[in-house]
């Protein structure tokens, strides 16, 4: 293979280095491009306008912070052979390639029930194929089927390198400083025992930062209300979409993809590979092209939904710390439905309500295991003094209800 060895200036971390042929050609592929046209915070930039950076941009982040972990765990002596190293890059270029449209916000709505893990599986094998199983050793670590635990670890768990870029990147771009990590200390403090990813004794204020940064961004950027409630006002969007086809009535997509999984989402089809191309031939364009054709449908609500939206005429929502009181909740649709004329049925999609939650620490889900200087090993929340303890692993919940005011 001849040398090939790329730079990209990147906003957050400087320059960032492309050096394997495959990696260059897994970056210059459609189904990779596809990531520039979808924003990494989907709403967010409705609050913070400074959040417009993509998902191209976080997997190039993630990228980089993975290749300085693994150049810091072969210091310390951690066999990670060539092949290896190179499908960790892979793994962590590629985890995000199953986000379509809006990501989070429309994962459930286009394609009902397939999480944006299991397509970017499904586009990890596809690519497997085109480049003559090149990806192999990438997939077993992506899917956790490899021997070495700590090369998944860095991929997917509680202080994955994927956490650590988006939580940098996105209090950069939106200027919440809250959000910034020591990201550089963690990396330099990570350590191998038994196959699996520990800290140093020496970060533990470090990630105890990392895990309240994270806490403060979910409830600061990514649950801030006025975006949970465009995101909930996109999700209607489809849905009425969605109803008004199965009654028949005429809705077009600025795009044939997205036409094609408005009418179908993932219907069974033979053809699998062609199914992946729409997919990936989809991004955020399809999506705003199609609401703003929409502002002018036929049908009343969707109309209304969508010029709202793309003038930014967000829903209002409330939210509290305890359930709201459903006849209060029927009240206030009979109210919206009387004061714009429409049925019951149809003021579901102008007031609604539901739940959202975080939790600072999950030690059931994956673990973050502190390692001392005697060899001892224990969990974060287990350590002397701990700010991470067994109260802060109880998910924060909050209650909302979101509507447009009344007429």
């Amino acid at each position: 293979m001849a040398n090939v060895r790329k730079i990209i200036n990147d906003p957050v971390y400087g320059f960032i280095t492309i050096d394997h042929p495959l990696l260059l050609a897994i970056i210059s592929h459609p189904y990779y491009q596809r990531l520039r046209s979808i924003h990494q915070m989907a709403f967010a930039h409705l609050v913070y306008p400074g959040a417009v950076h993509t998902r191209l941009l976080h997997s190039l982040g993630a990228y980089h912070l993975m290749c300085t972990a693994l150049q810091e765990l072969k210091g310390k002596g951690v066999i990670i052979t060539e092949e290896e190293e190179l499908g960790a890059k892979i793994a962590i270029l590629l985890h995000d390639i199953g986000h379509g449209p809006f990501s989070h916000a429309l994962e459930h709505e286009l394609i009902p029930g397939v999480h944006h893990e299991k397509l970017s599986l499904a586009i990890m094998q596809e690519l497997n194929q085109q480049f003559n199983n090149q990806l192999e050793t990438a997939l077993a670590i992506f899917t956790n089927q490899h021997p070495k635990k700590f090369l998944h670890q860095l991929v997917s768990g509680q202080l994955d390198v994927d956490r650590m870029d988006y939580l940098n990147r996105d209090s950069f771009f939106t200027g919440v400083a809250e959000g910034v990590i020591g990201y550089d200390r963690i990396l330099k403090m990570l350590a191998v025992h038994q196959d699996n990813l520990v800290v140093e004794e020496k970060a533990i204020y470090s990630i105890e930062k990392f895990l309240l940064s994270r806490r403060l961004m979910y409830w600061q950027v990514y649950l801030h209300k006025t975006v949970v409630a465009a995101e909930k006002m996109l999700v209607m969007i489809i849905r009425r979409a969605k109803e008004l086809i199965a009654q028949g009535v005429r809705v077009t997509a600025a795009t044939d993809a997205l036409e094609y999984f408005l009418l179908h989402g993932a219907a069974k089809t033979e053809d699998r590979s062609r199914l992946l191309m729409d997919f990936c031939s989809m991004d955020d364009n399809d999506m705003a092209a199609t609401i703003k054709n929409w502002c002018r449908h036929e049908d009343r609500v969707l109309s209304y939904l969508c010029q709202a939206l793309v003038e930014r005429r967000i829903m209002k929502i409330r939210l509290q710390a305890h359930p709201f009181d459903e006849a209060y909740l029927l009240q206030t649709r009979s109210e919206m439905a009387a004061a714009m004329g429409i049925s019951e049925k149809e003021a579901a999609y102008f007031v609604f309500w539901g739940e959202a939650s975080n939790s600072l620490y999950n030690p059931k889900n994956e673990t973050i295991t502190i390692l001392y200087k005697d060899g001892q090993l224990k969990d974060i929340s287990e350590v002397d003094h701990a700010l991470i303890n067994v109260k802060t692993t109880i998910p924060v919940k909050k209650y909302y209800i979101c509507s447009f005011r009344s007429h």
